[in-house]
């Protein structure tokens, strides 16, 4: 008797993770889609950037004209960045349902007492910088020196995040 309700708790525990995991397939389709746009310059510049802030359209207005070089830059700049942040917001609204749907997964510890819960040590990612390459000398450099982040192409290690 006790096995079959282990065994009835262990089902049930699968049909939960099963459905959890279509709600987190569903929610990453839904994140894919995303789009923000945002806009510099008095709507001058518009840009639209993807779900993983990479800039799928650029749009100026028939008076961009009346800008110069620097001040489209700086537009381009600024719509840029307004943009990722609406699309930072949109993901965080995502996560946040996503977070509340899957909420009702048992933890682990629930079923094994004393072994943690892997979604309590994952550590929150730091935030990227939005200053431009020559304003952010020694912003990653570590207080003890260890570790030095560089542009040469012969000490960057790729990622493949």
């Amino acid at each position: 008797m006790a096995n079959d309700a282990a065994y009835g708790r262990l089902e049930d525990l699968a049909d939960t993770v099963r459905e959890g995991m279509d709600t987190i397939a569903r929610a990453q389709l839904e994140q894919s889609r995303l789009t923000a746009t945002a806009s510099a310059a008095a709507g001058r510049v518009v840009v639209t950037v993807n779900a993983e802030n990479v800039v799928i359209e650029v749009r100026f207005a028939e008076n961009i004209g009346e800008l110069g070089y620097e001040e489209i830059a700086r537009a381009v700049t600024t719509a840029t960045q307004d943009a990722a942040v609406v699309m930072h917001r949109k993901t965080r609204d995502l996560l946040d349902t996503l977070r509340a749907d899957t909420a009702r997964i048992p933890r682990l510890s629930e079923y094994l007492p004393g072994i943690p819960d892997v979604q309590d040590m994952i550590p929150e990612p730091p935030r990227a910088p939005v200053a431009p390459p020559s304003a952010r000398q020694g912003l990653f450099a570590p207080s003890d020196g260890t570790v030095r982040f560089t542009d040469d192409p012969a000490t960057t290690n790729e990622s493949a995040w």
